[in-house]
């Protein structure tokens, strides 16, 4: 049995997710089908964002799917306390799953695992072959030679607490915790009066994380915090890459010319790991792209990656003295460091949009590693093309 549509979205994740609303607002007359393997859309995220990472555009139309909202945030660490105005937003993805399917209807299939896939066809493991114009792949970024990774991993938990716990922002992060392996902190989430996620999270060069003694850490941080924890509503786990350095060429050629979306094109913000807005941009483009065919879409979408990819190399740069310079345990010394700089740079720096004196100011000055170990990690790059 063979189906045409103009665009088939294999995984139903942010990044597809948000081309799929995205083409029901500007083309809705395009026949668009959204498959997931799993048997809901969206997985067990919560998806964080500044306001100023976005157009105005881009948030007016995404303001519909944000779940909570709040008017600055907060920063520990030992040697620091800061809060820093400006809007900061989470969109949840059971809101998002539920907008999914209201806006999709019969148009999301789930439980509908892909066994092959090209740029115009998709075959399922139910032996069902669906064709397309465009096969848009957005299944997570896969096992690549081709890009050195630090990972950001954590464990969230969201609780009902016994009391309010009197917080009004979120708390970005607080490194005033005990370090281990890497920089560690602990992210917080106030969503109602007496509800609060709190995310244990580390800096670490490789993507595990002792899950017990995680959720023990939380518990401990709580009971320090005076949150009396009550019921644990749900749980979930992340893996984030942060990129040292790589070589886009190859990146690309293991494509093979599928046209692809969020980490699968390697597109996230390199040292927060954060993927909304690249997710909101790359969601525009395609969707003001079609019809087009398979090529000319990968095409548009390679070269938004990689002129993603030049504009991050400074930040490629700064990971590399996060994870290269200095042992594990103060790698915190740098980001304290950091957040003690101009607002406005900051801002800048989630947004990906750091101006020249901007990168000039955050390296000035003596490093908070070791000097030799920071001099080498800012200068290691290798000598294939494209690769830095």
């Amino acid at each position: 049995m063979q189906m045409q549509y103009d665009v088939i979205l294999v995984g139903a994740g942010l990044a597809n997710g948000l081309i799929a609303l995205r083409l029901r607002q500007l083309q809705p007359e395009l026949k668009c089908l959204l498959l997931e393997s799993h048997a809901h859309p969206a997985g067990n995220h919560t998806w964080s964002f500044h306001h100023s990472d976005l157009t105005a555009e881009q948030l007016s139309w995404l303001e519909p799917l944000i779940s909570v909202r709040w008017s600055g945030y907060q920063v520990r660490f030992p040697a620091l306390r800061r809060t820093l105005n400006g809007a900061y937003g989470s969109i949840f993805s059971d809101d998002f799953a539920h907008k999914l399917v209201s806006v999709m209807g019969d148009d999301l299939w789930c439980n509908a695992p892909v066994s092959q896939m090209s740029p115009t066809q998709v075959t399922l493991e139910d032996g069902r072959e669906l064709h397309a114009q465009v096969v848009i792949d957005g299944r997570g970024l896969q096992p690549t030679p081709h890009l050195q990774l630090g990972y950001q991993v954590f464990l969230g938990q969201e609780w009902q607490l016994a009391q309010p716990h009197g917080l009004r922002q979120p708390i970005l992060m607080d490194a005033t915790v005990d370090q281990h392996e890497g920089y560690r902190f602990v992210y917080t989430l106030p969503l109602s009066a007496d509800r609060l996620l709190i995310e244990d999270t580390y800096y670490v060069n490789q993507p595990t994380l002792a899950e017990n003694a995680t959720r023990q850490h939380i518990g401990d941080y709580a009971q320090q915090q005076g949150w009396m924890l009550s019921r644990l509503l749900r749980e979930e786990h992340g893996v984030l890459p942060i990129t040292l350095s790589g070589d886009v060429d190859r990146f690309w050629q293991q494509q093979r010319g599928q046209p692809s979306s969020g980490l699968r094109a390697g597109l996230f913000h390199a040292t927060t790991g954060y993927s909304l807005p690249s997710a909101v941009a790359l969601a525009e483009l395609i969707a003001t792209s079609l019809p087009t065919a398979a090529g000319t879409l990968n095409q548009h979408i390679e070269r938004f990656a990689r002129n993603q990819w030049r504009e991050q190399r400074f930040f490629r740069l700064l990971n590399r003295m996060l994870f290269l310079a200095g042992p594990p345990e103060q790698r915190w010394r740098v980001m304290q460091r950091f957040y003690r700089l101009d607002a406005g740079l900051i801002s800048r720096f989630y947004a990906g949009q750091l101006r020249l004196s901007d990168k000039a100011r955050i390296l000035c000055g003596k490093p908070p590693v070791p000097l030799g170990e920071a001099l080498r990690a800012l200068m290691m790059t290798s000598a294939t093309p494209g690769k830095k």
